[in-house]
């Protein structure tokens, strides 16, 4: 039954995230007057169907992508004033990027709904653990983290991927006291064996959400506060995946940075598992935190210039601009079908690679 349930929640999450995408395809298409044929979710033959004003929606058997088929999107010259390709550059330009913003939009907006209702951790140290690095740097309750190594931190997580990414090495903190003066600390990081990862050695000062449980020592945050940590909370998982998928397509990844579908259903699963041993409100917020990751990868993944993705297909439209013609339709089917492959074959492997570590 949990796997059931698991596997339910897994294609609801994944189904909102295409959704998003391609709705960011279609209503710039819409506003470029390009005939949008069919807006479907899913892959493979049609298990829903229904056409309402000139746009077919679906439901497709397989619930992994979707697409945006638009008049004229492949064909060779344009048919018609509503045709894809009769369209500027710059308004094909706007379509395809469209599906990618649409998905940092709605990982802001995941990240904002959480904020306002859960604990959210601050650059700002409440305690000095004893006999830390912390402690025998100098640092002290009240200091406000502001850059790491010349690297400005405006919230916890990217102090904590910047502590993490660092593997151990000495840091340079530059921070500001309660007092409002600047300094600088020189610390050596340690190693929590028990947990896998460098510790500086303090507890963060933390601040409840608009909509959370008020706790006594804990200050609210206000709206421009969630609006703010939201937006660098999207741009640090945009930084972290955009930095994975450069490892994975350059095949310098581990094998335990990257994932597939059955990891998802895993992650979703064991999350949503998790948050309901305390109430049903924690199972959603883990899975709404897991949908926002998600949506900034997928983004930055749809931005890479690989063809076959909508980065490839804007890649092709700064060529044309830059040439002030088209792109041969015949080599750009080419590389299109190319970049197809690549995908899949990516696809196949990190696929094979899940079965080895969830399944075998």
């Amino acid at each position: 039954m949990e796997n059931i349930s698991s596997l339910l929640i897994t294609i609801i999450l994944l189904g909102v995230l295409v959704i998003a995408h391609e709705f960011g395809h279609f209503i710039i298409a819409k506003k470029n007057g390009i005939w949008v044929q069919e807006f479907a979710v899913g892959m493979g033959p049609k298990i829903f169907s229904r056409t309402k004003g000139d746009t077919e929606y679906s439901i497709r058997i397989l619930p992994l992508g979707g697409f945006c088929r638009m008049e004229g999107e492949a064909e060779d010259g344009a048919s018609s004033s509503t045709s894809f390709l009769s369209k500027s550059v710059g308004a094909r330009m706007a379509v395809m990027a469209a599906g990618p913003v649409m998905n940092f939009l709605l990982a802001f907006l995941m990240i904002f709904g959480l904020t306002c209702t859960t604990y959210t951790a601050t650059p700002v140290i409440k305690e000095v653990l004893p006999d830390s690095a912390a402690a025998a740097s100098g640092l002290e309750v009240g200091d406000r983290i502001q850059k790491i190594d010349g690297k400005t931190i405006h919230i916890y997580d990217e102090l904590q991927y910047t502590l993490q990414s660092n593997h151990g090495e000495s840091l340079m903190l530059d921070v500001v006291d309660a007092a409002g003066t600047h300094h600088k600390y020189k610390l050596q990081p340690k190693l929590d064996e028990k947990q896998g990862r460098y510790l500086i050695g303090f507890s963060p000062e933390v601040k409840t959400g608009l909509l959370a449980e008020s706790v006594d020592g804990y200050a609210k945050m206000g709206i421009a506060e969630t609006a703010r940590y939201s937006l660098f909370a999207m741009i640090n998982y945009v930084k972290m995946t955009a930095e994975g998928l450069l490892r994975v397509f350059t095949f310098t990844a581990n094998p335990d940075e990257y994932g597939g579908p059955i990891a998802i259903f895993n992650m979703v699963g064991q999350s949503y598992q998790a948050g309901l041993q305390y109430s049903i409100k924690a199972a959603i917020q883990n899975v709404v935190y897991i949908g926002a990751v998600l949506s900034a990868n997928l983004g930055v993944l749809n931005l890479f210039p690989i063809p076959a993705l909508d980065g490839g297909r804007i890649l092709f439209l700064l060529i044309e601009a830059v040439r002030r013609k088209p792109m041969d339709i015949e080599t750009e089917s080419k590389l299109q079908f190319l970049g197809f492959v690549f995908l899949m074959g990516l696809m196949a492997f990190v696929i094979f690679s899940d079965i080895k570590k969830y399944m075998i």
